[in-house]
């Protein structure tokens, strides 16, 4: 995963409903992770899920890839790194889980896509308001 511009980092305390029978994080509780660093990420450009709407484009997640190196366990503060890595045609956002040690823990990436609310159209370009939120020309 490259370095960003654009890039968030959220303190998340495991909490005991997060964890599996075995005392580690269920491998789908992740998501709620990487949704709560990609919501400040997103904040952080001025480009919230209700900013989103009022523009007139949803971004739906299409695509998910993690790794997992190792375990999160319940009561265990961890960080969740978010970093915008592509934005041309589709956004693509890194998510880097470290741990109290600074250990990486877990990288993951999702996909989104600009569709247009009122026609239900996917974008294949994303949309000027993007750009101009990231402070940059298409």
């Amino acid at each position: 995963m490259s370095e960003s511009n654009y890039r968030a980092e959220v303190d998340i305390t495991v909490s005991f409903h997060d964890c599996d029978p075995m005392g580690v994080v269920w491998h789908g509780n992740y998501f709620r992770f990487f949704e709560v660093a990609r919501e400040a990420l997103l904040r952080s450009v001025n480009y919230s899920y209700g900013e989103m709407a009022a523009s007139g484009y949803v971004w739906p997640v299409v695509d998910t890839h993690v790794k997992y190196r190792q375990p999160l366990r319940c009561e265990e503060v961890v960080r969740v790194i978010a970093s915008i890595s592509e934005y041309e045609n589709r956004l693509r956002i890194d998510y880097v889980i470290r741990n109290a040690a600074g250990q990486v823990t877990t990288k993951a990436h999702t996909l989104q896509v600009a569709v247009n609310a009122a026609t239900q159209e996917m974008c294949f370009v994303s949309p000027d308001i993007l750009f101009e939120r990231l402070g940059v020309k298409p």
